[in-house]
């Protein structure tokens, strides 16, 4: 599709390759939230305790996931941590969950101040970093 003005062409882009952006970016919040629902794993060293957490919890988790902790977890954009990598994830579990919260609140490395989440509480960051370190609980 391309934009025309009296000075010319503004943007070329393909209808399709718009529509298919659209529609995987809506569904990527319902995608994730069964993903972070379907794991049974047993906890593992350096895990958040999510007990007490509500599914309503993990769903608005998710929701602010989407919006701000895919634009670098989803491809590994400046060294993040893929989501589901568990190598890559391990060794930042070890270091223990007042590191890992201190290092997300923070900001480490190329990692901004609560990774663009300003309005994500200590427990979204639990689960979020629970669902993107590949533990699913």
């Amino acid at each position: 599709m391309a934009i025309m003005t009296k000075s010319g062409i503004l943007s070329i882009q393909s209808t399709s390759e718009t529509r298919n952006t659209i529609i995987s970016l809506r569904s990527l919040p319902t995608m994730l939230f069964f993903s972070l629902l379907s794991g049974c794993s047993a906890p593992e060293s350096g895990n958040f305790p999510l007990e007490g957490i509500s599914v309503e919890q993990k769903t608005a988790s998710m929701e602010k996931w989407s919006r701000s902790c895919a634009l670098c977890h989803v491809n590994g954009e400046g060294g993040a941590p893929r989501v589901g990598d568990r190598e890559n994830w391990q060794p930042r579990l070890e270091q223990g969950t007042e590191i890992l919260l201190t290092h997300t609140f923070q900001g480490f490395n190329r990692m901004p101040p609560l990774g663009y989440c300003m309005d994500c509480s200590e427990t979204d960051f639990a689960v979020l970093i629970d669902f993107m370190s590949g533990s699913g609980r």
